[in-house]
C-alpha cells in the first residue's frame, strides 16, 4: 500500500510575508512550488529550467504581471493559455514566468493584473523583447471570470466608490 502523506522538503517560509508554503503538489498542483500563495512572491532559485534551483542570486522576486502560456493546440482560441506569473528579480532584475498553482490567491493574481496595467513603458519594452505578452486592460473580464466564475457576478468598479 502506497502512503501519500511523506515529508516534502521543498517546503519554506515566504521571503516577503513570511507565509509558511508547503511544496506538496496535491496542495499546489505543481511540482516545482516557487512561489507564495498568498502573496505571490518568489525567489530567483532557477538558471535554467523551472526546478534546476541553480541560479547564484537567491534574491526576493515580485509579481510584476500576468500572462499567458502559449497552447500548442493549433487551433485552439489565441488567449485560452495556461495562466502564469511574471516575476522579476528585485536583485538582478531578471523576469522569469512561473505556473499559477491550484492554491494561490484569486485576488492576489487580481491584484497583481492591475497593477501591472501602469507598469513603465520601460518594462513593458524589455518584456517585449522577452516574448512576454502581459495580460492587458481588454483581458480584464476574461481574466476575472478565469479567476472568480461567472462575469454576471463580478461587481462594477463605480460600484465599490
Amino acid at each position: 500500500m502506497k502512503h501519500y502523506t511523506h515529508p516534502t522538503f521543498g517546503d519554506f517560509t515566504c521571503c516577503h510575508c513570511r507565509q509558511f508554503v508547503t511544496a506538496q503538489a496535491a496542495f499546489s498542483g505543481v511540482q516545482n512550488r516557487n512561489h507564495c500563495p498568498v502573496c505571490l512572491y518568489s525567489r530567483h532559485l532557477d538558471l535554467y529550467r523551472a526546478g534546476d534551483r541553480l541560479a547564484a542570486c537567491k534574491a526576493p522576486m515580485r509579481p510584476v504581471a500576468l500572462t499567458l502560456k502559449r497552447s500548442p493546440k493549433k487551433y485552439g482560441p489565441d488567449r485560452h493559455g495556461e495562466l502564469m506569473i511574471v516575476h522579476r528579480c528585485q536583485d538582478c532584475g531578471v523576469f522569469s514566468i512561473n505556473r499559477v498553482a491550484a492554491d494561490d490567491c484569486a485576488d492576489s493574481l487580481f491584484a497583481v493584473f492591475r497593477a501591472s496595467l501602469t507598469l513603465s513603458t520601460e518594462i513593458l519594452d524589455v518584456l517585449a523583447q522577452q516574448s512576454i505578452q502581459i495580460l492587458t486592460a481588454p483581458d480584464e473580464d476574461a481574466l476575472h471570470a478565469r479567476l472568480f466564475g461567472c462575469q454576471s457576478l463580478r461587481i462594477p468598479d463605480w460600484a465599490l466608490s
